[in-house]
């Protein structure tokens, strides 16, 4: 390993002689000096000779301070450590705030100076192959715990438990370990999906069983039972949202409301909004809401928007479900004016019982990403993925207005419809024009299909499903298989290879983050 290369300013770097010989016996190469000026031009001449910087901060000429912000303006970024003799908490400040990286009050000890630069010269090294050998060990009680017959409690565990690994590799894994988490999570998906085919027409035969919070119970078990006399509550519901998606927004949203719950549902099948997000609102299953408002709901070979009805569907459920009345605004946001109204109306918020909010820029990311290249190179896979979420939730109009109602006593709550999944092994179908266009369901009249890729429901009514026909049958994708027609079969293969899609069985798009919030203001 290469030699990590410091420079020390210091006025009395005389002083420092024992320090420097302690440093230099433990195999770091040093050059000092005694001002600033010459840090300047050291690193003017060459940016890359030094890895990390020590700095006095009362030297003469130019201090400490002033050197940081000269280097800092010239877009030099090595790690810079502040040597004081001053612990002025004035001094602390403006050396944090100036972005240094450690500080060191004199006199120094010399194994103060080893911890602090293996802490920023060997971090990422350490915390890796800490996470190598952590990750050893849980992927062994993954392992067994993926194959001893989980029930969905434990999948959600299983499900939680792969994302902070994947997390965690996000800031420092080795590429080998980072396949064998992929493989892992691929392995784990596998035998979701066979959990979920044995098991899910017989939860909805027989719906006393022990199982999930579905789409259709998420209103009236996670959420009406916490509304408050005391306090407005707000649910925002961003389409599209999946676990791993929340974790990366969760520290943003942390610095203004407390998390009191974490928990989940499980979205129904098909996983897709017109399907899951109906049922949310209605409190009721597809095949109940074309039952008992058949004006409403449109079967997807039918033209029109299948989720304009949604704030009907909402009052409906508070009539049938709370003996008192709600006051409740639905709001969706599906462009940029939306948005900026919605900013602009976040007090209005405050005078509800209950306010929704519909956010569709997940689920818009989404699919232009599929059809988008530039979005294709920004999201190429599920760490950019979270990255462009996290980045464009930072800077919305929905976060300028939680903000904004932060600063009022208000329950929060955030939920999804369903996730996504990155497809990658294509599943050919042969189907008529009638059958739908999504590639991880379908519906329509006799499919011919590969069955091991697939749930295939032949009498959807049993599961809670309409049925736009009588020989209508459903099948879903399962793990990470994608629906081609036989027609330009290799170019749709490329074309839809590793995009993000949902409709069918996976984790990320079944397991769905629920989340109940209270303002710190």
């Amino acid at each position: 390993m290469d030699k990590i290369r410091i420079l020390w300013a210091d006025d009395e770097i005389d002083l420092l002689k024992p320090q420097l010989f302690f440093l230099e016996k433990k195999g770091y190469h040093l050059t000092t000096t005694t001002n600033g000026h010459d840090v300047l031009d050291i690193l003017d001449k060459d940016p890359k000779s030094v890895d990390l910087i020590f700095l006095d901060e009362s030297m003469p000429g130019i201090t400490g301070l002033e050197t940081l912000n000269r280097l800092r303006q010239r877009g030099i970024q090595q790690p810079v450590v502040m040597v004081t003799k001053n612990e002025a908490e004035n001094i602390m400040e403006e050396a944090i705030g100036s972005e240094i990286a450690d500080y060191l009050i004199k006199p120094v000890n010399p194994n103060q100076l080893v911890m602090t630069i293996k802490k920023l010269m060997d971090n990422k090294r350490l915390v890796s192959e800490k996470n190598t050998m952590d990750y050893q060990v849980a992927f062994r009680n993954l392992f067994m715990e993926i194959n001893s017959n989980p029930d969905y409690k434990s999948w959600v565990d299983i499900y939680r438990k792969l994302i902070q690994w994947e997390l965690k590799f996000d800031q420092n894994a080795s590429t080998e370990m980072h396949e064998i988490l992929i493989n892992q999570k691929a392995e784990a998906n596998t035998e979701f999906s066979k959990y979920i085919i044995n098991n899910y027409q017989k939860w909805f035969e027989n719906p006393g069983k022990d199982q999930p919070v579905w789409s259709h119970q998420l209103m009236l078990k996670k959420v009406f039972p916490y509304l408050k006399e005391d306090r407005p509550s707000v649910f925002v519901l961003l389409d599209n949202l999946r676990y791993d998606q929340w974790k990366i927004i969760e520290p943003v949203i942390a610095e203004l409301f407390s998390i009191e719950e974490e928990d989940f549902s499980f979205s129904i099948l098909p996983t897709t909004t017109q399907y899951s997000r109906n049922a949310l609102f209605a409190g009721l299953m597809p095949a109940d809401i074309e039952k008992h408002y058949p004006d409403w709901w449109l079967n997807d070979n039918e033209e029109g928007g299948k989720n304009l009805k949604e704030p009907d569907l909402f009052a409906n459920l508070v009539k049938r479900s709370l003996q008192k009345d709600l006051k409740f605004e639905y709001f969706k946001v599906t462009n940029a004016s939306h948005g900026k109204n919605l900013v602009d109306s976040a007090h209005n918020l405050l005078q509800n019982n209950l306010s929704l909010i519909v956010y569709n820029f997940i689920d818009m990311l989404s699919h232009a990403r599929t059809e988008m290249e530039v979005l294709k190179e920004l999201a190429s896979d599920e760490k950019a993925y979270r990255s462009l979420t996290r980045s464009w939730f930072m800077h919305s109009p929905l976060w300028a207005t939680l903000q904004k109602i932060s600063q009022q006593k208000v329950q929060l709550f955030i939920a999804t419809d369903h996730g996504t999944i990155r497809v990658k092994d294509p599943s050919k179908v042969i189907a008529d024009r009638e059958t739908t266009s999504n590639l991880r369901y379908k519906v329509g009249k006799n499919l011919n299909y590969e069955k091991k890729d697939i749930l295939e429901i032949k009498d959807p009514n049993k599961v809670g499903l309409p049925r736009p026909n009588l020989s209508s049958t459903f099948i879903f994708a399962k793990e990470n298989y994608y629906f081609l027609y036989p027609n330009n079969y290799n170019y749709f293969q490329n074309y839809y290879k590793n995009t993000f899609q949902h409709g069918g069985i996976s984790m990320e798009e079944m397991i769905c983050p629920v989340i109940r919030l209270e303002s710190k203001g």
